[in-house]
């Protein structure tokens, strides 16, 4: 099957939209389907009001109709709601092409937090955003039961898992020499995020945080005594997760964190709140601690086995999850297909 995942969010960012739409892409192209990205690479981009990181196609409808057409996918799926996503949505109305789409975050909740519009302006724009789509697929039954509630008739359930080979319990670990326990945050440092709430915190030790976004200089500078480690890639992650006694995961917007899986899995326990996301994630395991009280989820959470934690992210198999996103899929028909010689497998990164 020829694949077409049309996404705004795509490299150089690092987030779990991203990391997902690759490791789906990689598990379709071992069963010998081709995947291939429509991204913003190619397209004229301004960046993103108040999150710059984050770069926004210029009018992109035109270029979308032609690569799409040029490529005659077997199925089309949009995974994000910005320019290219509007886009492609467009173009597969007006033809009468069945798609699929992903919802990956709690826009209305973002957007209230960034600007206070109401959520039911919010959630009526989603509504006709996913409407159109055969399925919208979400990666928990909290958020499924979540936008149904909000008038969704169309949700369908596609998980999310995480990269065993990669996030391990044993390997390197990061030389930064700190006063332990240590208390690690990996993600967008962006206000959604409520990051906040954890570097306020009164905690023994030393408190790390992984990543870049529109907060971090405001936050680095309220908050001189954290270690303030930028970006990472997958490796480095791996050695941060494994230093770590703690992942702490404050956000109570996610509608899941793949982070908390990728901690789990290098043997780091969890503590979060009792919102979508974590309870999901790390329901009934014992694998992490989820509180209203942060600080003593924190605490809590040095008392686990590592081995627990990773034991309980090893159920979280992304071939699992790729086999629900390609059951979703929608065929699309061609009147007239004339499939070109030497089209590339692609699984990542890659601008057909």
């Amino acid at each position: 099957m020829r694949i077409l995942i049309v996404t705004d969010a795509w490299l150089p960012q690092v987030n779990g939209v991203v990391r997902t739409l690759q490791y789906t892409a990689a598990d379709l192209a071992r069963w010998w389907h081709e995947v291939h990205f429509l991204t913003p690479e190619g397209f004229r981009t301004v960046p993103m009001p108040t999150y710059p990181d984050i770069r926004l196609s210029l009018f992109p409808y035109r270029q979308v109709k032609a690569r799409i057409e040029a490529l005659q996918p077997d199925a089309i799926h949009i995974a994000t709601e910005g320019p290219l996503g509007l886009a492609a949505r467009k173009w597969c109305i007006r033809h009468g092409v069945p798609f699929t789409t992903a919802y990956h975050s709690r826009f209305p909740e973002y957007v209230k937090l960034r600007t206070g519009l109401p959520l039911r302006i919010s959630y009526a724009w989603l509504r006709r955003f996913h409407g159109a789509a055969a399925h919208v697929m979400v990666p928990t039954p909290v958020v499924r039961r979540d936008l149904e509630l909000h008038g969704f008739t169309n949700v369908a359930t596609w998980s999310h898992g995480v990269d065993l080979e990669h996030f391990q319990p044993t390997g390197a670990a990061n030389a930064l020499q700190t006063t332990p326990p240590v208390f690690l945050y990996v993600g967008r440092v962006a206000v959604e995020k409520n990051l906040a709430a954890f570097l306020s915190l009164d905690l023994p030790g030393s408190k790390w945080v992984a990543g870049v976004g529109p907060q971090r200089a405001a936050l680095m500078k309220k908050y001189p005594e954290v270690n303030w480690l930028g970006g990472l890639d997958t490796a480095q992650l791996a050695e941060a997760y494994r230093s770590a006694s703690v992942f702490v995961f404050p956000s109570k917007t996610d509608t899941f964190g793949l982070v908390m899986l990728e901690a789990m899995a290098c043997g780091c326990p969890v503590a979060a709140y009792p919102v979508t996301g974590p309870l999901d994630v790390i329901g009934d395991s014992q694998a992490g601690v989820m509180s209203h009280d942060l600080r003593q989820a924190c605490l809590d959470a040095l008392q686990i086995d590592r081995s627990v934690a990773r034991r309980h992210a090893a159920q979280f198999a992304w071939s699992h999850a790729s086999t629900q996103f390609l059951s979703w899929l929608q065929p699309i028909t061609w009147a007239a297909r004339q499939d070109k010689a030497g089209d590339a497998l692609v699984a990542s990164g890659v601008v057909e």
